[in-house]
């Protein structure tokens, strides 16, 4: 069964836990997927719907360039929502 997926939607997040790890944000849901979501808006998508896709995505991701792109991308977003987080004081 094909499905169609955004393969920079599960990079972003998996970089995200691990960039905001490193960094002084909240690291609440809500934060966390604000980061996400301000970083993709910059990113270019990356759709994939068959292994074969999905495989060159992941080696796009090996260029250093792209990865740079990816974590500038996440570090401003978290600079964002870290001086303006959207979360509920009791989360």
């Amino acid at each position: 069964m094909y499905q169609l997926k955004d393969y920079m939607l599960d990079l972003v997040l998996k970089k995200t836990d691990e960039i905001s790890n490193s960094m002084d944000v909240c690291k609440c849901e809500k934060c966390r997927l604000d980061i996400a979501a301000i970083a993709l808006n910059s990113l270019p998508s990356k759709y994939v719907v068959t292994e074969k896709g999905e495989l060159y995505a992941k080696i796009n991701e090996l260029e250093h360039q792209f990865e740079v792109d990816v974590e500038t991308a996440i570090i401003k977003a978290a600079v964002i929502v870290g001086k303006n987080p959207k979360h509920n004081n009791g989360e």
